[in-house]
């Protein structure tokens, strides 16, 4: 690739010599050249020359009064602005110690008097290409970061929309585990406000055991789902005000499965989580739960935390077939038993974390124990 292409300007040469005579000589040959010259007779005044005019390549000199060409490429070279700058030392010196010097501050090449006039077109020629070169890198990397900058900015934009796009589609969900949730308010009035509290209860265990923001906020929108089987049950079974008798009770059971068919093959991580909920949130630790019989860690961690959750408001509430128990009873009930109600029945972990956070229940149900249906819910 020629790295001249597109080049406009004429490269400028400075000519640093303390001889007048040396001066005119490189001037002349670097014009003749179809080059722009400059002119310094000192190692400081090279320096300011360099930061005033930034030359293309600079001739150097080695013996001049106040500063030595090598130290003044020294200083050429340790500066940023300047050190891209190619130095060829121009001297009458030969030595191996000489150029080693040269070479240690920074010189680019070397070029020896008396000056051969084809020596130093090629010089200056191949010099010149190295800074081409450099400021092609220079323009590109900026050209590269305007170009990244943009693309930044196009992305941040993509992203920006995607999360509104997000948001929508999260809104979308939870209005559908709403709606879905409000269809059993309608079939049993008892537990409008049940739904609703246990939202609470799962996300305050959840943040108790330490799951994540995420994991705490699918519970609260998938707890609400657990009993939507219970659609599919007959009324005279689910609002009977005696106890059921043994086919009725294998019926009532069957909204487990219900629920989770309900909620089946969604890709809404609120709904696959509702679906294990509603499937599992009768199993017991012990293994003595329905549907499946699932024991320990067989059940689903959601479901674990619904279980209590379902059990603590259940005693609560008032029901067809039971009245409401206060705190203490409910509490003592689930972390000591009654012959129903067993520690066993939870997972151990979990009923720790409902020790920890008992109060929290308490508000939770004194809160929301007057809850009516909705026409709006949390989002």
């Amino acid at each position: 690739m020629d790295w001249s292409e597109g080049r406009t300007k004429t490269p400028k040469i400075l000519v640093v010599d303390d001889e007048g005579k040396n001066v005119k000589l490189l001037s002349a040959l670097c014009e003749n050249l179809g080059y722009e010259t400059l002119a310094a007779r000192t190692g400081l005044e090279a320096i300011d020359q360099v930061k005033r005019h930034m030359p293309d390549v600079v001739l150097m000199d080695v013996m001049m009064p106040d500063m030595n060409g090598f130290e003044a490429t020294e200083k050429l070279k340790q500066n940023t602005l300047t050190r891209h700058i190619p130095i060829i030392i121009v001297t009458a010196l030969d030595s191996r110690k000489d150029r080693l010097t040269g070479i240690s501050k920074g010189a680019n090449d070397f070029l020896t008097k008396p000056i051969d006039a084809e020596e130093l077109a090629l010089r200056l020629r191949n010099n010149l290409q190295i800074k081409q070169y450099h400021d092609f890198l220079k323009n590109y990397s900026i050209t590269l970061e305007g170009q990244v900058a943009e693309r930044t900015r196009e992305l941040s934009s993509a992203f920006e929309k995607l999360d509104t796009a997000h948001q929508k589609i999260s809104a979308g969900y939870i209005e559908t585990v709403y709606r879905l949730a409000v269809t059993s308010e309608y079939k049993d009035e008892e537990t409008g406000a049940h739904i609703r509290r246990v939202g609470y209860y799962t996300r305050i265990l959840a943040e108790r055991m330490g799951m994540d923001q995420e994991y705490q906020n699918y519970i609260f929108y998938a707890a609400p789902m657990h009993d939507i089987g219970k659609v599919g049950i007959p009324d005279s079974i689910l609002l009977k005000p005696g106890k059921l008798d043994p086919g009725e009770w294998e019926i009532m059971k069957t909204h487990t499965s219900i629920g989770a068919k309900i909620l089946h093959s969604s890709e809404s991580p609120y709904l696959k989580m509702a679906e294990k909920i509603a499937r599992c949130h009768h199993e017991r630790w012990d293994g003595k739960g329905y549907p499946a019989g699932l024991k320990g860690e067989e059940i689903p961690p959601a479901a674990r935390l619904m279980n209590i959750a379902d059990q603590y408001d259940a005693l609560r509430s008032k029901r067809p077939y039971k009245p409401a128990l206060d705190h203490e009873v409910a509490f003592d009930i689930i972390t000591k038993g009654d012959g129903r109600t067993m520690p066993e029945h939870f997972d151990p972990q979990v009923l720790d974390a409902f020790k920890n956070s008992s109060e929290k229940f308490r508000e939770i149900f004194e809160t929301h124990k007057d809850d009516v249906l909705a026409t709006k819910w949390e989002i």
